[in-house]
């Protein structure tokens, strides 16, 4: 039920208009998400970067909705890989791309068009970009241009989500070697007839599917802050004779920073997805509905504050 309530505060506008505006509120979220600019994501990547972090930038954006919108955001994706060249950051950092950013509103040519052009430019810096999508009518045409981009970029990633019904079938289908497949649980509100609702079932189809990815070609990539995960994500890698440099963790900006430490000093890879943008709300709130224990973080901060 909380995750519903909180799902649905990400679709209020009129919570937004309140949330984002409020001093308090921009200060703890601050926490969450690295800052309004790419500056401010620089600032934070760097500490992350020296900490033994690899890096994922997460442009907070509108979905694109026409030709000029989609060029923006093609336009600030080639600003960013620009700034990260110049810091000495780029290579090896991803690029998170929502599919809808990339222009998918418009159609799926657009966005094809879009993401190869991010592609290019952050492969000419050492960088890659993986694909993200919202809900499950986005699976089919992503996982398509997801496809074309490989046979030009094939370091390619796409996010796929364990609570899906669809997903452990997905998976074969982009198995390649030397492509990347980030397994999330997912945070939007699916109905029933696609999704699993309970968090034992999501679990059990994320363990599913972590088995596939650590047993076919690829690289895998861990997207989670739940300890029982991380702990079957390192034993299945183990058993089915991975090595730490063979696939990665991936967590988010101020979420469990103490289990991404201990990770790398064990020497895992872990990836620290890094957000940045004025458009925050949803993104957090979603957070919240991810985990309950983000919900406490946030709660802590702010009685900090």
């Amino acid at each position: 039920m909380l995750r519903s309530m909180l799902l649905g505060a990400a679709g209020n506008d009129r919570l937004r208009h309140v949330v984002t505006r409020a001093p308090l509120s921009r200060e703890v979220v601050r926490r969450f998400v690295a800052g309004d600019t790419v500056s401010g994501a620089l600032t934070q990547a760097r500490k992350l970067h020296e900490a033994g972090h690899l890096l994922s930038f997460d442009y907070l954006g509108a979905p694109a909705v026409d030709r000029v919108s989609g060029a923006e955001e093609v336009q600030r994706l080639r600003d960013l890989l620009g700034a990260l060249a110049t810091e000495g950051l780029a290579e090896g950092s991803e690029i998170s791309l929502s599919v809808l950013e990339a222009g998918l509103l418009i159609d799926r040519a657009a966005a094809l068009e879009n993401a190869g052009e991010v592609c290019r430019a952050a492969a000419e810096v050492g960088a890659f970009v993986t694909l993200e999508m919202q809900t499950h009518q986005q699976v089919d045409r992503t996982l398509a241009i997801v496809r074309t981009l490989r046979e030009r970029f094939p370091q390619t990633g796409i996010a796929l989500q364990s609570y899906l019904h669809r997903t452990e079938g997905d998976i074969a289908g982009v198995l390649q070697p030397g492509s990347r497949v980030r397994l999330v649980k997912g945070t939007h509100e699916e109905p029933e007839s696609v999704a699993y609702e309970s968090r034992h079932e999501i679990d059990l189809s994320f363990v599913r599917c972590l088995n596939l990815l650590m047993s076919g070609d690829g690289l895998p990539v861990i997207g989670t802050h739940d300890p029982r995960l991380v702990a079957i994500a390192k034993e299945r890698a183990a058993w089915h004779g991975r090595s730490r440099s063979d696939f990665e963790f991936q967590m988010v900006y101020g979420v469990a920073p103490g289990l991404a430490r201990s990770l790398v000093e064990a020497g895992y890879q872990v990836r620290v997805r890094v957000p940045y943008g004025e458009q925050w709300y949803g993104y957090f709130m979603r957070r919240m509905a991810e985990r309950p224990a983000n919900l406490l973080t946030f709660a802590r901060a702010i009685a900090r504050a």
